[in-house]
């Protein structure tokens, strides 16, 4: 038996099954679904780990953690610290430095927030008046029994340090002593349970709020807090309307009460088969994972409107029920494999990038796509058949039970006139296209690329509709975007952004301090932050220094062994060293000087203005500089690398997409028709389509990032399955004996307002996601609409003259 009619076999089975024992097909699903409704209890929130999930496995990831694991102090993570910013008309007055240590004060009080120390301008002013003021308490007393007089040299001496001058403000005027914006940082002891530092800082944030002063709390739990708010707030804010629109066009589509409801139960059944499954599955639910249901429901609703549709066609002929679902679900049951397993390729091309939200997210996706194929293709022709025959039971009256649109229809006739204007010359058309399409791909390829932590929250100003929501639906309150603002706007560095070198070489030898610090001098833009355009660093030198100041016989010291009088040491390091380690700095100096003294980090304050690949560039060329082997790393350098990782996985996934949807419907189109040239034109449009939205999303300055990078093979998922409708139709109505234009235009008539009325839905539906209250999401729900559109597009404009061209050279059909 040949592999085509074996295929028709297969298919004749699934058909008879469906309409023979269409009550046995519903019971068997209603069973699978009773199950999988368990699994979506199980379902877990990826909300607290979804920087770490992106990080995982990244090279400059792994490096950074080598580090934090052989240093100590400003290399351990950032988890088990808390910043205040406080803003005001001065912060060093004296009423604000009290303000500042009553709240430091109230948080020390409390032992559930593990305080260990606290370190800013107002404690250094209370220690420059009272060095034996320890605690926030005795600093606040401090400064109040302190006299205007030494309240004033007190400042004035404290704005002098460096340390304290990156605390502060760029409007800072330190003969005044005034400054609008100050931070403060609170170090904790570590909890015993990682996840405390999530209530730690909220219970901060809390006491922040309720303090005379404006102050600003920031930290790793608070974001992570926030992230997690995120996916249940745009879930809650998108999930309706997206219900809503699907509801209205389904209604236009369908035109029919009873339709809608079962195409409603089949969306239904395919979110809880899906997210039962991943319940089981013990994949969590992340920020990446709130497109699955919306992708979902796209595919879905495209799968029904098409079996409704064609039945329909059938019945408006004059068949009988029965027989109309035989030659409709006979005549899809092949595209809906075709179009399920393209856009499987198209999903699950994701699992192919290295971060690991992706791989889920396109791992879910996948899964999503075999259940929305079975629903629809078995459950729902199977339910409708029961549908029909309770309606003739019970005489319930039959509502607009017409197709979409017809060669009559003034739709039928709109999407017919690419094919009658592209037969005059449907080479040339070609030709056309393929130019266009080549200028648009050299103009996509500069589309940016980005990640970064704001990715993941709101933006600091949220729209009015979202203000206006009611309580049931309002908003978590978000703050991390309004407090990463305000330092970015009024600091000269971003505490957040640093980049740490890692030297590694003969740190004894005599040369090697003076070699730490030589490439300070002349740093790239992105570190010239300090005095005179120089670079603002922390490493052993620096230690070494602030004991000298400390102590006057290690001063004597260091000058005895520092030949050029720089403050730097040249000579008899090992002497110093040992020194260091004997002394109260010993645990500072571990923080920047390996054991064996061999290794050594460099920590370098950043400018706040730079980009991220300004930060990634200049951090390379400064560790280029040392004369040691030096790696640049830290947060913003990892978040650089997995920003390359993000375009890589975009492009990627969607060669990949390409080739095996491209390879698969030319081995389909060889064993059905003997004509594998189909399934290169069947993915031709949709190539047209995504590279559109590539160039697109390079005119409106829309990066690739964490969410968007999916979106090229996602496009292509979605897409060809309008053109593997079109294909499919055009080849059945060729098998029927009518010649090439004519097959064109029934299929574009028939076949085209299915997909006009699948894009409206879908593109609607996937639009929804422009209205969460993340700016990453609602970018992607708006290009995943523009790619429906794109694609449907191509089909109805740019299928028709490619298949019109090869009819005539092949002579297949003319």
């Amino acid at each position: 038996m040949a592999a085509s009619e074996r295929i028709d076999s297969a298919v004749q089975t699934v058909v008879d099954t469906v309409v023979d024992r269409p009550g046995a097909v519903i019971a068997g699903f209603l069973l699978v679904t009773a199950v999988f409704s368990l699994g979506m209890g199980q379902v877990t929130m990826g909300g607290s780990d979804q920087l770490d999930s992106f990080t995982e496995g990244v090279p400059e990831q792994e490096a950074l953690d080598s580090i934090e694991a052989e240093f100590q102090g400003p290399f351990e993570t950032d988890s088990e610290s808390t910043q205040l910013v406080q803003k005001g008309d001065n912060v060093l007055s004296r009423s604000s430095t009290q303000e500042m240590l009553l709240l430091l004060e109230t948080i020390d009080q409390r032992e559930d927030l593990y305080m260990d120390a606290a370190q800013g301008p107002a404690t250094a002013i209370a220690q420059a008046i009272d060095p034996s003021a320890e605690t926030p308490a005795e600093q606040r007393r401090a400064i109040e029994r302190a006299s205007e007089t030494q309240y004033e040299q007190a400042v004035k001496a404290v704005v002098e340090q460096p340390t304290i001058e990156r605390t502060l403000s760029t409007d800072l005027n330190p003969r005044e002593g005034t400054a609008s914006a100050a931070i403060t940082v609170i170090t904790h002891t570590p909890p015993e349970r990682a996840d405390e530092i999530q209530s730690i800082q909220t219970s901060i944030q809390s006491m922040a709020q309720d303090s005379s002063a404006t102050i600003f709390v920031i930290g790793d739990g608070l974001i992570e807090s926030e992230m997690n708010n995120v996916i249940n707030d745009s879930l809650a804010i998108v999930m309706p309307i997206v219900v809503l629109l699907i509801l209205g066009f389904l209604a236009v589509a369908y035109r029919d009460p009873i339709d809608m409801v079962l195409g409603l139960i089949a969306l239904g059944m395919t979110i809880v088969w899906t997210f039962g499954f991943l319940g089981f599955a013990d994949v969590p639910f992340d920020l990446t994972m709130i497109t699955v249901p919306v992708l979902l429901l796209a595919v879905g609703v495209d799968f029904g409107i098409h079996i409704i549709n064609r039945y329909r066609e059938e019945t408006a002929i004059g068949r009988d029920h029965l027989p109309s679902m035989r030659v409709a679900l006979g005549q899809l049951l092949v595209a809906f494999v075709i179009v399920a397993v393209t856009t499987l390729f198209g999903f699950g091309a994701n699992m192919s990038s290295d971060l690991v939200p992706i791989q889920r997210m396109g791992f879910a996706a996948g899964v999503g796509i075999l259940f929305t194929f079975f629903i629809f293709g078995v459950f729902l022709p199977a339910a409708k058949i029961e549908s029909d025959r309770l309606r003739e039971r019970f005489d319930f009256p039959e509502f607009d039970n017409t197709p979409i649109s017809s060669d009559e229809s003034a739709l039928g006739r709109i999407l017919a006139v690419p094919a009658r204007i592209s037969n005059r010359a449907p080479v040339a058309v070609v030709l056309v296209i393929l130019l266009l399409t080549a200028g648009a791909t050299a103009y996509g390829a500069g589309v940016d690329n980005t990640f970064e932590t704001e990715d993941f929250l709101p933006p600091e100003d949220q729209p009015d509709y979202v203000e206006n929501l009611p309580a049931g639906l309002a908003p978590s309150e978000y703050t991390m975007t309004e407090t990463t603002n305000l330092i970015e706007d009024r600091f000269a560095t971003a505490e957040s952004e640093s980049v740490m070198v890692y030297v590694e070489g003969p740190l004894d030898a005599d040369y090697a301090l003076e070699a730490l610090v030589e490439p300070n001098a002349d740093p790239p833009d992105a570190f010239a932050v300090g005095p005179n355009g120089e670079a603002d660093s922390r490493s052993i030198v620096t230690v070494i220094q602030s004991y000298a100041q400390a102590n006057p016989a290690f001063a004597k010291l260091v000058a005895r062994n520092d030949i050029d009088g720089n403050g730097v040491p040249d000579r008899n390091l090992e002497r110093i060293y040992d020194e260091l380690e004997d002394s109260p700095y010993s645990d500072r100096a571990s923080e920047y000087l390996t054991e064996d003294r061999r290794g050594a980090t460099i920590s370098y304050a950043v400018d706040a203005d730079a980009t991220q690949n300004e930060i990634e560039t200049d951090g390379t060329q400064l560790a280029d500089d040392f004369r040691f082997s030096a790696t640049a790393t830290g947060d913003t350098i990892v978040f650089g690398a997995i920003a390359d990782i993000v375009f890589e996985s975009s492009i990627q996934s969607l060669i990949l997409a390409i080739v095996l949807s491209g390879a698969f419907l030319i081995v389909v189109y060889w064993l059905l028709e003997g004509r594998p040239m189909l399934g290169v034109i069947n993915v031709f449009p949709i190539v047209v389509a995504v590279v559109v939205l590539l160039a697109t999303m390079r005119a409106l300055d829309m990066a690739l990032n964490a969410v968007t990078a999916t979106i090229l093979s996602i496009a292509m998922g979605v897409g060809i399955a309008y053109s593997v409708h079109v294909i499919h139709r055009y080849v059945d109505e060729v098998g029927d004996g009518t010649d090439t234009q004519e097959a064109l235009l029934t299929t574009l008539t028939g076949t085209g307002g299915a997909l006009a009325g699948s894009m409206a839905t879908t593109s609607l539906g996937t639009g929804a996601l422009a209205f969460a209250i993340s700016p990453v999401l609602g970018d992607f729900g708006f290009l995943m609409a523009l790619s429906v559109f794109y694609s449907f597009a191509a089909s109805v404009i740019v299928l028709p003259p490619a298949v019109q061209a090869y009819a005539r050279w092949d002579g297949y059909a003319v």
